[in-house]
């Protein structure tokens, strides 16, 4: 990946545990996005690398193979009507993310009413495989909503398996699904317990500082 001829330093997200608290079982695996973006696929090398709408679309079929309820809080162009639709007689709910997340509180609800979070990366992160992991996925973890999530080679620094559940296609999001519903309670306590390990801010940050040598 180009540097822009800056030293990169790795961090994970720092959250504020205290201000995502464990909420009961809500009832729909949700995702925040955005079908395309402000970005346009890039091309490199012969290789194009693309966007959420190229892998969402691959996963279309998810709400008709597993027997709970999916929602998008997607921001989605009236021009793409016809995806739109395909999603919606695919089973998906689609919100608009403006009325549903229009403050901080709402967004924070949004996410503690939700089941899981089934978080679709765009293609570029997938395709590259550089461990991408959204910061909306972590306050999904410590508000104890499981997290299945498109691998971009993230199980490189994250535990997987209990809690954070990764998939590299239709039948690996369907099998992982299927695994949240059927013992929930149990990937809830593991998704509170990664963000603790791995996205408390006092730890996140006291890192970063370290590494910076401020601390």
């Amino acid at each position: 990946m180009p540097t822009a001829g800056r030293q990169w330093i790795a961090t994970r997200q720092p959250v504020l545990l205290d201000r995502w608290p464990v909420a009961g079982r809500g009832d729909a695996f949700t995702s925040i996005g955005s079908w395309r973006g402000p970005f346009e696929p890039i091309a490199y090398e012969g290789k194009t690398y693309g966007l959420r709408v190229h892998e969402l679309r691959r996963l279309a079929e998810l709400p008709r193979r597993v027997d709970a309820r999916f929602e998008l809080a997607l921001d989605i162009d009236p021009a793409d009507g016809p995806d739109l639709e395909l999603l919606r007689e695919a089973g998906w709910g689609v919100v608009d993310p403006l009325a549903a997340l229009g403050d901080l509180a709402a967004y924070r609800q949004y996410i503690q009413r939700s089941m899981a979070e089934i978080a679709v990366a765009k293609n570029m992160y997938v395709e590259t495989n550089g461990g991408w992991f959204s910061d909306r996925s972590a306050s999904y973890l410590a508000s104890g909503r499981p997290v299945l999530a498109q691998d971009t080679g993230f199980a490189r620094t994250l535990p997987i398996g209990e809690g954070l559940l990764a998939f590299s296609d239709l039948d690996g999001a369907v099998a992982g699904a299927e695994a949240i519903c059927a013992d929930w309670e149990r990937h809830s306590r593991a998704a509170r317990a990664i963000a603790e390990e791995y996205f408390d801010a006092g730890t996140v940050l006291a890192e970063l500082l370290a590494e910076l040598g401020e601390g």
